[in-house]
């Protein structure tokens, strides 16, 4: 059966033009939404745990499947390329926002140090992993002070076994970074993706762009 049309040529009725705009708009919020939730998202570092890694103002893209699809209500990942491997930068649900509503709870971005099994220590700031010393070229130490184990685990921290399905993980400027230390492990449904990209950075003191910044992968 033929399309009805509008008028005497036989062409089909056009829509008319808010109606084409309202369709495309909805269309293209529906797909906005599936790729921030199941393929990449965007973050800015707030803070300056992770420096020199990543600078206050940076703006960076997160991979959500490198790890497992995962849908927003369940803590199932599916179709997983790899599990977090030691060295990644995550960004995940900070562990001590589980109580909080949904609105409230925050985002952390740190580095993996341990993964399922392994042994962390810290002695004297250095970081210990199964019992080998383990360094990397993105840490950094910025104050000269050593802080005592009876005033905290900055600088030493006895040994901790990361449990199954966990993630222990440190800011790159150890002297600076409120982390596994501190507040545990990270549980893996809790993660939201590996961060891999900046590609904006802004310096609010100097009110400039970091073009040397952007577009610099997050290693």
């Amino acid at each position: 059966m033929a399309k009805q049309s509008d008028d005497r040529s036989g062409a089909p009725a056009k829509k008319p033009w808010y109606r084409e705009y309202s369709e495309a708009l909805i269309v293209a919020v529906i797909l906005a939404l599936i790729i921030r939730t199941f393929v990449v998202q965007a973050f800015k570092i707030p803070s300056g745990s992770m420096e020199d890694t990543l600078l206050i103002g940076d703006h960076l893209l997160v991979s959500k499947f490198i790890y497992g699809v995962q849908f927003p209500w369940s803590d199932d990942r599916y179709l997983a390329l790899r599990h977090p491997e030691r060295g990644d930068v995550i960004v995940f649900e900070f562990p001590e926002d589980k109580d909080k509503s949904y609105f409230e709870r925050r985002d952390f971005i740190k580095r993996v140090i341990g993964v399922p099994g392994d042994t962390v220590e810290v002695r004297n700031k250095q970081v210990f992993v199964n019992g080998e010393l383990y360094t990397i070229p993105q840490e950094v130490h910025k104050e000269e002070s050593v802080v005592s184990a009876q005033y905290g685990p900055r600088d030493f921290m006895a040994p901790v076994t990361v449990p199954p399905g966990n993630y222990f993980v440190m800011g790159d400027n150890r002297d600076r970074s409120y982390d596994s230390r501190f507040w545990g492990f990270v549980a893996e449904p809790k993660i939201k993706g590996q961060a891999f990209i900046k590609y904006w950075s802004w310096d609010s003191e100097d009110f400039s762009v970091r073009w040397n910044r952007i577009g610099r992968p997050i290693h």
